[in-house]
């Protein structure tokens, strides 16, 4: 009954984001219910925003997720942050690297999360700037970003599941991701 109801939730979910969870089903197949209910927790992690706010959040997300070079992810982020009301204007200028055109807001969270996911010296400097603007709750809330991004290419690319891309659908067209060297479909 539950490996029934976990199968039901996943299809929900690829009809939903067009989206595909065969490593999911690789996961329930291979180790059980309760070991893709334990990854399944990681979606927590990465839902928690703070006082952050949902536009800047939102943008981190998707720098965070593209910067893991995982084209289905990206697509995944955009279409969630599309859905929850960000600009896709804003959502272009993440994925194609062109952070003079982000809100105030946006392009430090973005500017955080990418010196953050470098490991930059200047890491340290953002970090007291997003503190200063949104709490240190803002930066445990992109901090979780950061990481939870990082999972789910991780353990898709492990798994034998993970696609690097170039261009993500954001709106009514697609954007080249910066840095992506070769055209591909997302």
């Amino acid at each position: 009954m539950l490996r029934w109801l976990i199968e039901r939730k996943i299809r929900a979910f690829e009809r939903d984001y067009d989206y595909d969870m065969t490593y999911a089903r690789e996961i329930l197949d291979a180790a059980g219910p309760r070991a893709l209910m334990r990854f399944g927790r990681v979606q927590a992690l990465g839902t928690y925003r703070a006082d952050v706010p949902r536009d800047a959040w939102f943008c981190a997300k998707v720098a965070a997720i593209a910067a893991e070079d995982c084209g289905p992810c990206t697509q995944l982020n955009v279409t969630m942050a599309e859905r929850a009301g960000v600009p896709p204007e804003h959502l272009r200028a993440v994925i194609a690297g062109d952070d003079d055109a982000l809100p105030d807001d946006a392009r430090l969270t973005v500017d955080f999360i990418r010196a953050a996911h470098a490991r930059s010296p200047d890491v340290d400097a953002l970090r007291d700037e997003v503190a200063a603007r949104f709490g240190r709750s803002g930066v445990v809330a992109l901090t979780y970003a950061l990481t939870a991004a990082r999972i789910y290419p991780t353990i898709k690319y492990a798994l034998g599941y993970g696609h690097a891309c170039t261009l993500v659908r954001v709106g009514d067209g697609q954007v080249r991701r910066a840095g992506a060297a070769t055209e591909a479909a997302a």
